[in-house]
């Protein structure tokens, strides 16, 4: 079993077409995500890398039925994309594009708010690596090789930094059941604690690796939830833990402004919500394989 993404799920791209869309489209479907279609306005009736092409996502999800969408689309464009998804019934959406102005997706916030709770899309993302669930399929922009099938979920902020808790868990011998890329902008569509509940709920994921950053409120909305609510192990990591109060990063997210939203008040809220935290990203899995051992001999 796997959140989000199996290798069962009906995924369609929006953006098929294009460069970026085509090339990693095409490592999906080598990689045996059940990719069944495109969306390109203008190009419906069309065929690219051997699968439909529809002008709208409505079209796509009737012809194909499908229940997931990959948006490669444009920071200008890509909001309504989201929307059109969301309009024709998809039920998980993942927009890997960076640089969405942060009041479209307020507007996309909104639009969403507006479904029931069983017609209401999950969106992952904007700016994400994707999601991955090893062995099965996968939407999004990481490199599928470092994942091995296991019982450990990872949700993380920064996608490379969730490529080396991958990494560093295969090393151990530690595998992955599903990765989430929720992404760094401020406004997203899904938060770490929405993750949470969902690893909770997953009777073949053992354990989570968390992985945050300074700025925003996010990692202690979910320190809490793990504290109340999480029976399996929570191990976390937060970058950023050098960098002088104020300074803005990489990430738009990564802007530090209260209590709470630095590097080490993160850690310190997390430790005291029972989260074991890493001390720096070279022992992301090593400490995953201490929890786990300690798991076992309790």
């Amino acid at each position: 079993m796997a959140i989000l993404i199996t290798e069962k799920t009906p995924v369609i791209v929006q953006g098929l077409t294009g460069r970026i869309g085509s090339f990693h489209a095409s490592d999906m479907i080598k990689y045996g995500t059940n990719v069944v279609g495109g969306v390109t306005p203008g190009k419906g009736g069309e065929r690219h890398l051997d699968r439909p092409l529809f002008n709208t996502v409505r079209e796509a999800v009737e012809a194909t039925g499908a229940e997931a969408s990959l948006v490669f689309v444009p920071p200008p464009f890509a909001a309504d994309a989201i929307m059109e998804a969301a309009d024709a019934g998809i039920r998980t959406a993942v927009c890997v594009t960076d640089g969405i102005p942060s009041q479209d997706m307020m507007r996309v916030k909104r639009f969403l708010k507006r479904y029931p709770s069983d017609r209401k899309m999950r969106l992952i993302g904007p700016n994400c690596a994707g999601i991955i669930s090893p062995g099965k399929g996968f939407m999004g922009i990481m490199p599928p090789h470092i994942y091995m099938p296991g019982r450990i979920g990872i949700v993380g902020r920064s996608g490379t930094l969730g490529y080396e808790a991958a990494a560093q868990m295969k090393d151990l011998g530690i595998g992955v059941s599903t990765s989430v890329g929720i992404g760094g902008d401020p406004i997203n569509g899904s938060s770490f604690r929405d993750i949470l509940e969902l690893f909770e709920a997953d009777p073949e994921t053992d354990a989570v690796m968390m992985i945050g950053e300074i700025g925003g409120p996010q990692e202690a909305e979910a320190a809490i939830y793990a504290r109340d609510h999480m029976t399996k192990p929570v191990v976390a990591y937060i970058a950023g833990l050098s960098a002088p109060k104020g300074r803005k990063m990489g990430h738009a997210g990564a802007i530090v402004s209260a209590f709470g939203e630095s590097a080490q008040e993160k850690v310190e809220i997390l430790a005291a919500a029972g989260i074991t935290v890493a001390p720096n990203p070279s022992s992301m899995g090593e400490t995953m394989a201490q929890v786990l051992a300690r798991r076992i001999a309790a």
